[in-house]
């Protein structure tokens, strides 16, 4: 079992419940309160021990790789005026991890886009996180997969219980063993009475390298095209999943309600603004 410190962030989606934004800024990149989605979830990613990103962009989307690269000559300018505020702003290029960039040439689902990323990968174990599932959590919601793939030596899901009538929204999971929490498989977007369980899995993954043989011969699946579910629910029949139930509070920031409310939360723990929004969310609409 290697240690995991290769993520994969699929952010080549075309991000259309947000349109006509999303036709010049990328789902990824809109803010919660004064940072893209898509930071939040690389600092997790080094908060949780990770070295090395691959970002799965696409051909529209080069304003992810302008932001996370450096400016030399706006930094020059700041630095001559003495705007040191600014200038600290300005450094969103990390410095304690590796991140690198792919682009899927087109749109054929998270399991062609995944299959991309064998070479980076190698034979490693690695994670795999979704660039607009954002996780609000004290520990880490990637650290707390890690933590169980260590215990487990397995693959891991990271999941959430949800409402019974939202089964029809997400990939629900069946347990092979509802105590341990191995899984049997994943159902996608059963409706109610057919729903195994009232566990999700939202965005968080660790698998084995040994997916991207059944990423290469992975039938088209929903939407005509790739699923990475699929993909797992076929090598769950060679290798053992575990669920990890997350201590965290989960926001889908590609739908517009769930931004609104990661904006909100985020925002009531702003110092600054906090008791101006709470004044603000209190009058009579």
């Amino acid at each position: 079992m290697n240690k995991i410190t290769k993520a994969v962030i699929p952010v080549a989606g075309l991000g259309t419940r947000f349109l006509p934004i999303t036709k010049s800024i990328p789902k990824e990149m809109l803010p919660i309160v004064d940072k893209p989605t898509l930071s939040y979830i690389i600092e997790e990613c080094i908060a949780s021990g990770i070295t090395d990103i691959l970002l799965i962009t696409s051909p529209y989307k080069k304003v992810i790789e302008d932001y996370f690269d450096q400016s030399f000559e706006l930094e020059r300018r700041l630095e001559q005026n003495h705007k040191e505020k600014e200038l600290a702003l300005l450094k969103t290029k990390p410095d304690n991890v590796n991140i690198y960039f792919i682009r899927q040439g087109e749109p054929k689902g998270s399991g062609h886009a995944i299959k991309l990323a064998s070479t980076f990968v190698g034979n490693d174990d690695f994670a795999v996180l979704y660039g607009d599932d954002l996780m609000d959590s004290s520990k880490p919601a990637l650290k707390q997969l890690i933590e169980l793939h260590e215990k487990t030596s397995s693959n891991i899901i990271g999941a959430l219980k949800v409402p019974s009538h939202l089964s029809n929204k997400y990939g629900m999971i069946e347990f092979k063993n509802e105590q341990t929490k191995e899984i049997k498989t994943i159902i996608e977007k059963p409706p109610l009475e057919k729903s195994p369980s009232n566990y999700a899995g939202l965005g968080r993954y660790i698998v084995s390298s040994k997916i991207f043989p059944i990423l290469e011969s992975l039938s088209l699946g929903v939407g005509g095209e790739y699923q990475f579910t699929d993909a797992m629910k076929k090598l769950m029949e060679q290798e053992k999943f575990y669920a990890c139930l997350l201590d965290a509070t989960y926001y889908d920031t590609g739908s517009k309600i769930g931004y609104l409310k990661a904006n909100i939360d985020y925002a009531m723990k702003n110092e600054e603004m906090k008791e101006e929004l709470k004044n603000y969310l209190n009058k009579d609409f």
